[in-house]
């Protein structure tokens, strides 16, 4: 399973690439603003896309088909990884159609249901984004539908990565490596979190203090 960073911060983004721990970026417009005080949207962009060797996906603000397919145009002019997400509406269907045609690749974003993901898929979109955290806030089942995706993507054999957006926990993480989706995205604050573990943090203290014994009776024998 590979891993998206969910932000834009250039610092967290950093981080995250220098030990290889990440795929991609997922990022946003808003998110970008709130960075820069959305001055420089496309340069703040390309230098995400610069710092990362994987896709970087960012929205765009229409909700028209010819202003979706024009702004996922002009992103995807600004760098040969950048991926546009458009949400799961009738309109961003037509636009998604018209970019795959164009070779832009395409991440669905506001899908709820493995048939929206599959109606996402047939139009051409390269990938599609469940979001983990808010179908459990509308209390349904997130890994239920999770893996009605995975399966109905397995069966009917579409060309379309399955991203768990906004994946919050440590639990949820694991569950959907062990279902088999493609990617996860997660915040900068739950990888940290991935990486922690309050008995590797106790083995590890006693670890040091273990050589520290040995280093301090050596030099008393000595």
């Amino acid at each position: 399973m590979k891993i998206f960073l969910d932000t834009a911060n250039l610092d967290e983004i950093r981080w995250a690439t220098n030990p290889g721990l990440i795929d991609g970026v997922v990022t946003s417009t808003a998110a970008i603003a709130a960075e820069d005080g959305g001055s420089e949207l496309p340069a703040h962009l390309l230098e995400i896309c610069r710092l990362v060797h994987g896709p970087v996906s960012v929205d765009i603000a229409a909700v028209d088909v010819d202003g979706m397919y024009r702004e996922g145009r002009d992103l995807a002019r600004l760098a040969d990884n950048v991926v546009v997400r458009i949400p799961m509406i009738e309109e961003g269907i037509i636009a998604m159609r018209r970019l795959s045609a164009d070779g832009v690749r395409v991440n669905t974003t506001l899908i709820f249901t493995a048939a929206q993901a599959l109606l996402a898929a047939k139009a051409g979109a390269a990938y599609v984004s469940p979001f983990v955290s808010r179908i459990d806030d509308l209390g349904h089942d997130t890994l239920a539908v999770i893996r009605d995706i995975r399966d109905v993507f397995d069966s009917t054999r579409v060309e379309c990565e399955v991203i768990g957006a906004s994946v919050s926990s440590a639990f949820h993480f694991t569950q959907c490596a062990k279902i088999g989706i493609d990617i996860a995205a997660v915040s900068p604050s739950v990888l940290r979190g991935l990486l922690v573990h309050p008995l590797t943090d106790r083995g590890l203290d006693e670890l040091l203090t273990e050589w520290s014994r040995r280093i301090a009776k050596s030099r008393t024998e000595a």
